[in-house]
């Protein structure tokens, strides 16, 4: 029996405000303004946690290109008041070399910085977690061009939510771009030191128009990437860009990805570009007129343990009007927030953050949080080898007694 929509609602609303809450409880302090994307904040206090996410399992070392893109032909769809969209996208690409490069922090110091001031952590109690990119280390170019990826994050998220995943595609030879949808995005820090944090107004109840905002901003991202893949630079302050960007990606080979409203993103957007060419929605509730019209091409959705088909109506009436390959997988004992980096990070400082064990379970599930990083990192990845590489690996044909914890629905 189907739960009533608006049940599936107010389960999406709840999960929506407890990963907005989660973002308070790990808010970290940091010391002041860092104008710098290169800065890495350190906490004075020697016995400060920094938690840490694990790394990828690739061969590619990795590079990370932060780009400032305002898009002059729309107006801002949250501020009126702004006349051109502005967005921050992070390009992560296999590097060529990474040792003389600064790391690049899980989130850039500004937006640190304004999490603390929010809500007044004390300093010196978590140091900021370190990705394994590093800032414009030189491409590593392959003939023909890489695949690339686009990635969404949920409602409130930031283009770090999911750097867990991205970093393992990476490794494994993708270019990924990861976007920061201002105004919907809990904080967003452009060049300067600015930081634009989410409008209260920008809740579930608007998630339709959300998912049409991210949807043009996604398309204008494409456009971009495709101008630096021609040996341009989209970069509004025209900086200078690393060695070998021009033909680095394939556009014959672009793929989408996104957790919760930004899985929903990544249907909607295939829908209406068809450089989109293969799509994954982790655990979102869908939106927009795909429901209806369905797709044609490859589509595969991932649900947590407490949701799918029999309690989303809009899983059930996509899944119907999908006309191409399709998929869908339930990664048992799962929460909704296992699809980002909350799975690794939040068992980490849930002794710092005094959080208690029925808040964690909520948010992450109860399945291990390395086992579920490894079924993601190598389900998704299959997936995309399967439809941008064309190459069969035979993980997504049945179940497989390597990873017991992911469930294949009929």
């Amino acid at each position: 029996m189907l739960r009533p929509a608006a049940d599936v609602a107010l389960s999406r609303r709840i999960q929506w405000l407890l990963l907005r809450t989660l973002a308070l409880c790990v808010a970290l302090a940091v010391s002041g303004p860092m104008p710098s994307y290169a800065s890495v904040v350190e906490a004075p206090a020697a016995t400060a946690l920094r938690p840490t996410l694990p790394p990828p399992s690739g061969n590619h070392r990795i590079g990370v290109l932060p780009l400032h893109l305002v898009d002059r032909d729309r107006p801002d769809p949250w501020v009126a008041s702004k006349p051109a969209r502005e967005l921050m996208v992070s390009l992560w690409y296999p590097a060529r070399r990474t040792h003389a490069r600064p790391v690049f922090p899980w989130l850039t110091p500004g937006a640190w910085d304004r999490f603390g001031q929010d809500n007044g952590f004390p300093p010196g109690s978590v140091r900021v977690p370190l990705t394994h990119g590093r800032l414009d280390a030189p491409v590593d170019r392959r003939r023909g061009g890489r695949p690339l990826l686009l990635y969404s994050p949920g409602l409130g998220g930031n283009r770090d939510s999911s750097s867990v995943l991205v970093e393992q595609l990476v490794s494994r030879g993708y270019v990924v771009a990861t976007i920061d949808h201002t105004y919907d995005a809990s904080e967003v820090e452009f060049p300067g030191g600015r930081v634009e944090v989410a409008l209260p107004s920008v809740t579930p109840d608007v998630a339709a128009k959300a998912v049409a905002v991210r949807v043009a901003d996604t398309r204008f991202v494409l456009d971009s990437l495709m101008r630096l893949n021609a040996g341009l630079n989209p970069d509004a302050e025209r900086r200078p860009l690393p060695a070998g960007l021009r033909g680095m990606f394939n556009p014959a080979r672009v793929g989408m990805f996104g957790h919760s409203l930004g899985g929903s993103t990544a249907a909607q957007v295939m829908f209406e570009d068809r450089r989109i060419r293969a799509g994954i929605n982790l655990d979102g509730t869908m939106f927009g007129s795909v429901v209806e019209r369905g797709l044609h091409r490859p589509f595969m959705l991932v649900a947590a343990q407490n949701h799918g088909r029999d309690t989303d109506p809009s899983w059930e009436r996509f899944w119907a009007n999908l006309r191409g390959w399709r998929l869908n997988l339930r990664l048992i004992d799962s929460g909704h927030n296992s699809f980002s980096d909350v799975q690794v990070l939040l068992p980490q400082l849930a002794g710092v953050l005094n959080l208690p064990p029925g808040t964690v379970q909520q948010l992450i599930g109860t399945i291990d949080p390395h086992r579920s990083v490894v079924n993601q990192r190598a389900y998704v990845r299959a997936f995309f080898d399967l439809h941008l590489r064309h190459r069969c690996r035979h993980l997504l044909d049945r179940p497989s007694p390597r990873f017991p914890e992911m469930q294949f629905l009929p």
